[in-house]
């Protein structure tokens, strides 16, 4: 009989804290969740919620805030509030065309060593005006190879399929100290009903490069346009063949489709031919890996924008591959040329430096792109929380999504008629398939400053942004 009471009285409590803690959420929340078929039991791994007063003692609420959970792209709140205050928000990446030889008479008789330092946002215009400045110099030809010295990252084989077997989309593109252009094109796709055909401009279009495009118009709604679509590259010799097939509906008009189709040295080496033969200049040799030599002189270089200018442009675009980028510059106080290892111990330096224990945290790229990564919603909260204390602060809240206003959160809130979260919330979002969460800050409407969690793993994460737009809400509203 006293083994039936105790095992009564267990089944008792176990109901009453299940249902302590179904209650404990606001309602509305609860419902949203229950919609989307997520559970709501704290002895569910399913999600985790934190709300917390800025500077406050304990939170407002709590749901399985210390359960390891698979973040997504909340990952970068970590990388990018490390990157801010260990290198300083005036921080740039410098890349840099050297050579032993000097030009004579506009030749460069000798190699042209072009040295990345991992400048996560190297873009197409920027690589121009650094090709302009030899060009400005009066070199207009160069009789020596051209020199990729790609050294400072050090990563092994990197295979862009392994994540989701989706090896030519950008997002995959993985990290490089010679990364330009996101290492991807721009293909703009305009349909022609006359012609019943459908023009494929590539943009940039490397050297080495060749579209085939045999794209035929369709008739069908839009929807999800991409997926009647389909990339394939082939390599003949050192050129590059791409070939664009499929149907393209005349009702989805102009749309821009992003592919990351060479390899990285075929693709610096490719944009380096055709920029340089549209500013007037010739190569003879050809396109290698190596080093700088010593003893090399800088015949110009190129900076990033500010380190505060690039995390803006990660957090509120969510953009993985600089997001990776920055991570592998954080280990480079660690050991050069870099590894991925490198920037995790980097991290968890600066974690100790902060005094912020992290014990169920595991990294794998910074980024969030990863099946790996894990950190609970209350080591995101103690983040959140650090980073409102901290100097850089201004740039830190300044890079995350502001509600119906810019990033991925532009359309969330638009039209509530600034009458709740819209304007008011700055807030990270993450989502790969089975995981969705928010994380960030929500000014009330009693001006307090709150931060927020929520993390959803789950099949059906998906479907449970109702939820969180649920919760930014009742935060909004000063609910206790």
């Amino acid at each position: 009989m006293r083994l039936v009471t105790l095992l009564l009285l267990f089944c008792l409590h176990a109901t009453i804290a299940l249902a302590q803690g179904d209650e404990k959420l606001p309602p509305t929340v609860s419902r949203a969740l229950k919609a989307a078929g997520i559970p709501t039991a704290p002895t569910s791994s399913a999600m985790a919620i934190l709300v917390q007063e800025v500077g406050a003692a304990s939170p407002r609420l709590a749901v399985n805030a210390g359960v390891a959970l698979n973040p997504a792209s909340l990952m970068k709140l970590l990388t990018t509030l490390a990157a801010l205050e260990t290198l300083g928000p005036a921080y740039t990446w410098k890349t840099e065309l050297l050579s032993l030889a000097a030009p004579v008479d506009g030749v460069l008789a000798g190699d042209l060593i072009l040295r990345g330092s991992g400048d996560p946002k190297l873009t197409q215009e920027q690589f121009w005006l650094l090709l302009k400045q030899l060009r400005l110099r009066g070199i207009r030809e160069i009789r020596g190879n051209l020199i990729l010295d790609h050294s400072l990252f050090d990563l092994g084989d990197y295979d862009p399929a392994r994540f989701d077997d989706q090896p030519l989309r950008p997002y995959n593109v993985g990290p490089d100290a010679l990364l330009l252009n996101f290492k991807a094109i721009r293909v703009s796709l305009i349909p022609d009903a006359e012609k019943r055909s459908v023009l494929a401009l590539p943009d940039p279009l490397p050297a080495n490069l060749d579209v085939v495009n045999l794209i035929k118009l369709g008739n069908n709604g839009c929807g999800d346009w991409k997926e009647g679509l389909r990339a394939d590259v082939s390599r003949h010799g050192e050129r590059y063949r791409l070939a664009l097939t499929g149907s393209y509906s005349a009702s989805c008009g102009e749309k821009n489709w992003n592919l990351s189709v060479l390899p990285h040295s075929a693709f610096v080496a490719g944009l380096f031919r055709q920029t340089w033969q549209d500013l007037g200049g010739s190569l003879i040799g050809e396109a290698r890996d190596g080093k700088t030599p010593p003893g090399a002189k800088t015949l110009a270089a190129i900076e990033s924008p500010s380190l505060a200018e690039v995390v803006r442009d990660i957090n509120k675009y969510s953009n993985n591959v600089m997001a990776r980028q920055l991570y592998l510059t954080l280990g480079l106080s660690q050991r050069q040329p870099t590894r991925p290892e490198d920037a995790d111990r980097a991290i968890r330096a600066w974690l100790g430096s902060r005094d912020l224990r992290l014990p169920e945290l595991v990294l794998e790229n910074g980024s969030g792109l990863s099946r790996r990564e894990r950190i609970s919603a209350e080591g995101l909260m103690r983040v959140l929380q650090t980073g409102w204390k901290s100097p850089v602060m201004p740039e830190y809240i300044a890079s995350l999504p502001l509600s119906a206003a810019d990033g991925t959160m532009k359309k969330r809130f638009a039209n509530d008629g600034g009458n709740g979260v819209g304007g008011r919330a700055h807030i990270k979002t993450g989502t790969l398939e089975g995981v969705k969460g928010i994380a960030g800050y929500v000014l009330d409407r009693n001006g307090k400053m709150n931060a927020v969690v929520f993390l959803v793993n789950h099949a059906n994460a998906g479907a449970s942004q109702a939820a969180q737009d649920a919760l930014l809400q009742w935060v909004y509203e000063g609910a206790k």
